[in-house]
């Protein structure tokens, strides 16, 4: 008899580079994820945000339940760049987090090189 498939909430238990992004989705890890992720100092995590939606603080309480860990959160925000609203970037930095909104890619290659660099980064990336 078959057992039914199990969907698990995405999450990765370490730190990774993107190694390609697109089609909806990035490979990291030897894995693909479609969908769009948070990169945090405890792991890799799927994250329900499309590009086009508007971003809340309450998108980010991971993160901020992270702060302590934490001084750069790069905001991929899809193909193009959007501002933070004024509520996520008070809640950034209340807790002493620069935060950078930038497109997906753009995200993608400053947070591999601030990881290689040992760097206390995290990441919103919002599949493209």
């Amino acid at each position: 008899m078959r057992r039914p498939i199990e969907v698990r909430n995405a999450h990765f238990p370490g730190r990774a580079p993107i190694d390609a992004y697109g089609n909806g989705g990035f490979r990291f890890a030897g894995m693909s994820h479609r969908g769009s992720l948070l990169l945090l100092p405890s792991g890799i995590y799927g994250w329900e945000k499309e590009e086009g939606v508007p971003l809340t603080s309450a998108d980010f309480d991971r993160v901020i339940a992270e702060a302590g860990d934490i001084e750069v959160i790069l905001v991929g925000t899809g193909i193009n760049i959007r501002p933070l609203s004024a509520d996520v970037k008070t809640a950034f930095r209340s807790r002493s987090i620069s935060s950078d909104p930038m497109s997906t890619g753009a995200a993608v290659r400053t947070y591999n090189i601030m990881l290689a660099e040992e760097r206390n980064v995290a990441a919103a990336l919002i599949a493209v």
